[in-house]
């Protein structure tokens, strides 16, 4: 089977280079914006959808002429995977049109006739920037077929790409060993704890650790004059905190899950609904800066490639008020209640009772 992987570097582009990059940035984002624009008119006026493509503007606009015409292209594609998304009846809202300030600085273009190409110099070739240089942390394998290549600008300045490869993989056909499997409950605490009672080493939390410092910085830049160069300098400092949380966090979801996809051969856990914990509960900054949506994802995929399993339980599954020894369900146990007693007498830690009776209810499932 054919499986996509993503390698991600640091650019470091010439003076000429990062002034093509700006204006490849903007352009991509007035297309995007023109064709929304223009899509909304017409379905006002006439009820009907509109099909319009980046190379309609090119005669009126020719500053579009000056960047690379693929680029201009995804955004179509992003346009419509827009609207897609709104019209499947998810969560996601109506599209919206992209902002200069508050949006991510990114384009994507795609390697048409081997256009995008890697050297031996720690160089990187890009429709219409030519070479630039990149740091070549790791190897993209010869056997790996370049598909696309993401650009972007992090609001501290500097440049990543996101290089995206196709491979031929064949999933390792493997017995699963159901001794080797792990109940995970989630904690907004401890991120999570398993049915051994044990929860991950060297926790930290990102955003609480550094939170004092981005509030002196933030409040700095609220006496500061907008716009100004002191406001700029600020402005940079204090994304640069939030790409250390960001990194901070992303590091620790690699190795957890890593580790984890070594030892076990099924995991099972909850398919909760985070964001809506986040919302409800009064744990949205411990939740939101746990990131185990992330390292949920992250799981997922690291265990499918291995030919191993991840079950997800449903969320209305009682596993924190269900008696593991003989099944009586406390509909009355609060959230506040850590410990409680069942009527088999059994006490029962609240945490490590729900990933036990997460793993077994996974392992049912299975068979």
């Amino acid at each position: 089977m054919k499986l996509n992987k993503a390698f991600k570097f640091r650019i470091y582009p010439n003076h000429i280079q990062m002034a093509l990059l700006a204006k490849t940035f903007g352009c991509c984002r007035f297309v995007y914006n023109k064709m929304l624009e223009d899509k909304i008119k017409h379905y006002q006026e006439t009820k009907e959808n509109l099909l319009v493509t980046p190379a309609k503007y090119k005669e009126e606009f020719e500053f579009l002429k000056e960047v690379d015409s693929y680029s201009l292209c995804n955004e179509q594609m992003h346009l419509q995977a827009a609207f897609n998304n709104f019209f499947r009846g998810s969560k996601v809202g109506f599209p919206k049109f992209k902002s200069r300030r508050k949006d991510k600085n990114s384009f994507t273009t795609s390697n048409v006739s081997n256009t995008i190409r890697v050297n031996d110099k720690h160089q990187i070739r890009l429709p219409k920037l030519g070479w630039v240089n990149f740091v070549e942390h790791r190897k993209i394998p010869s056997n790996y077929k370049i598909k696309s290549v993401t650009v972007t600008k992090t609001p501290s300045g500097k440049y990543y790409i996101s290089v995206l490869t196709e491979y031929e993989y064949k999933i390792p056909e493997r017995t699963l060993d159901k001794s080797k499997s792990l109940g995970l409950d989630y904690s907004s605490h401890d991120f999570y704890v398993d049915n051994q009672g044990k929860s991950p080493e060297n926790l930290h939390h990102y955003y609480r650790d550094l939170q004092d410092k981005l509030a002196f910085h933030q409040k700095r830049l609220s006496h500061m004059v907008k716009e100004s160069n002191n406001y700029q300098k600020q402005k940079i400092i204090i994304a640069r905190i939030h790409e250390k949380i960001a990194n901070q966090r992303k590091d620790f979801i690699e190795k957890e899950s890593t580790k984890l996809t070594r030892l076990y051969d099924i995991i099972c856990l909850e398919d909760i609904n985070l964001q809506n914990i986040s919302q409800s509960l009064k744990l949205g900054k411990s939740t939101l800066d746990n990131g185990f949506g992330m390292f949920r994802a992250r799981l997922e995929q690291k265990m499918l490639v291995e030919g191993k399993r991840v079950v997800k339980i449903d969320k209305w599954f009682p596993s924190s008020k269900m008696c593991r020894f003989c099944g009586y369900v406390n509909k009355n146990l609060k959230l506040s209640d850590r410990v409680w007693t069942c009527e088999c007498e059994a006490i029962l830690n609240r945490d490590k009772n729900a990933a036990i009776n997460i793993m077994n209810e996974g392992l049912k499932e299975l068979t």
